[in-house]
């Protein structure tokens, strides 16, 4: 079963991340750790699309790689 759109943002908001409002739907996000930034669509109650949840995880992942450097 897909994750919220909603479950995604509270994970980002966990690891540090700051949320910025853009247009429509769209927020993007961004960490200090983290080269560019990490858009999500959607609005909370969406289930998050598979591109999606593999998104988050990457950028979980750089974070925490990044952390150890």
């Amino acid at each position: 079963m897909p994750k919220k759109i909603r479950e995604l943002k509270q994970i980002l908001r966990k690891a540090g991340f700051t949320e910025k409002p853009a247009k429509g739907s769209h927020t993007k996000w961004s960490h200090p750790l983290l080269s560019g930034k990490l858009t999500l669509s959607g609005k909370d109650g969406d289930d998050a699309k598979s591109y999606q949840e593999k998104d988050v995880d990457n950028a979980l992942k750089q974070v925490a790689k990044n952390q150890e450097d």
